[in-house]
């Protein structure tokens, strides 16, 4: 079934974008960013800001994200606002999809336009449809697996999108997490940007902590070393007595996509090790749920996943409600949490875990990102409560 295009006044007479869903369904509108096409899983994320960062955060990796937002692009692009620490590695996300054709720039820190920007990072665009009956769609019948393709003769090969589209496999038993890793270490000391300062240098660090960077995101490490840590940043696959050797403070679990339970055959040991040696232990996103694996508890494939910057999660330790980003398809499943693991926190959307702790040893993870500043600070309290845990346990 193809549907039409939605958005009147554009330019071009003939769709030269199309997103076709496994199921058949063809959406055309108008392409945008780079040419080509890429296969993927559909979801849609409700933030009306930081479209720069959400499309360079490795997370996405395997999925073409659709803004319930239509008006994107209107602070442009910038070099800062990347999340994207490997860059040698895809950008994350797959592809993006607009509901109106991409705001002209109009910040001071702009330096180039969003449709030149994916142009440059290869994010094939389209535009021009209705992303509410989209949104509508994925809510009533979950993350559709589609090809989306852009060219600007509007010549497409519609039958071979629609098998490349259904022959996916879909993130289900899909390991991402070596596509988006470093492929080496390296120490992070890049501190949180000030207003009209930038970025700064953490010259006295208190602490070291090792972050295992299965997908890590710029401004986690960033706030790390704000908080007065020495980072250093390993790939996802390394072992753990590699990490040990490091003699850090503590270990970070970083955030990144795909199935937690195929990255957790390689990275579930590892984070056991790590636990039975007494380290302090954080982790976010992926890394959240990975770390419940490795305590004993499973994941699961969500219906329609959360993406958005304005999730509200229960503090159960404190009665706070704090303001998210999130950014996940899996979830932690709050049932299979064995004793002596707490549940920590709980989405007001929908209930499900938000965050974990262990009883008896220092070791506790979210799986929203606090260090995205939706709320705009609610959880930066998680990288002090960090901190203090190292402290203590030097203490000791």
């Amino acid at each position: 079934m193809t549907h039409p295009i939605s958005s009147p006044g554009w330019p071009e007479s003939t769709p030269t974008a199309l997103l076709v869903l496994a199921d058949g369904t063809i959406l055309e509108g108008f392409g945008l960013g780079a040419e080509g096409h890429a296969v993927g899983e559909v979801c849609f994320n409700t933030a009306m800001t930081g479209y720069e960062e959400i499309l360079t955060d490795p997370s996405y990796a395997g999925q073409i994200i659709t803004f319930t937002f239509p008006h994107i692009g209107n602070v442009g692009t910038n070099e800062t606002d990347i999340e994207t620490v490997n860059m040698a590695a895809s950008s994350g996300a797959r592809g993006v999809i607009l509901r109106t054709a991409i705001t002209g720039p109009s910040n001071y820190r702009a330096t180039r336009h969003l449709d030149q920007w994916l142009k440059t990072r290869n994010i094939v665009g389209l535009a021009g449809i209705d992303t509410r009956a989209l949104t509508a769609l994925i809510r009533d019948t979950g993350m559709p697996n589609a090809v989306i393709a852009h060219a600007a003769d509007g010549r497409f090969d519609r039958e071979a999108l629609a098998r490349e589209a259904r022959a996916w496999p879909g993130l289900e038993g899909m390991d991402l997490v070596p596509m988006v890793t470093s492929s080496q270490r390296f120490s992070w000391d890049e501190t949180p940007w000030q207003w009209d300062i930038g970025h700064g240098r953490q010259e006295q660090p208190e602490f070291h902590v090792v972050a295992i960077d299965y997908g890590v995101k710029r401004n986690i490490l960033r706030l790390l070393a704000g908080a007065g840590c020495k980072v250093t940043v390993v790939p996802a696959a390394t072992p753990a007595n590699d990490i040990l050797a490091l003699k850090p403070d503590g270990v970070f679990l970083s955030n990144g996509p795909g199935d937690p339970a195929a990255t957790g055959a390689y990275a579930v040991p590892v984070i056991r090790d790590v636990i039975e040696a007494g380290l302090p232990t954080f982790g976010i996103c992926l890394g959240h749920q990975m770390l419940g694996i490795a305590l004993g508890g499973k994941t699961k494939k969500m219906h329609q996943g959360h993406h958005g910057a304005n999730h509200p999660v229960k503090d159960l330790v404190t009665g706070k409600v704090e303001i998210t980003s999130m950014n996940h398809g899996f979830a932690l499943d709050r049932d299979s949490l064995p004793a002596g693991v707490s549940e920590t926190h709980v989405s007001l959307f929908d209930g499900s875990n938000c965050g974990i702790a262990l009883k008896d040893k220092p070791v506790f993870s979210v799986q929203y990102h606090p260090e995205a500043s939706p709320g705009p600070r609610d959880s930066h309290y998680l990288f002090q409560r960090f901190t203090d845990l190292m402290r203590a346990r030097a203490r000791a």
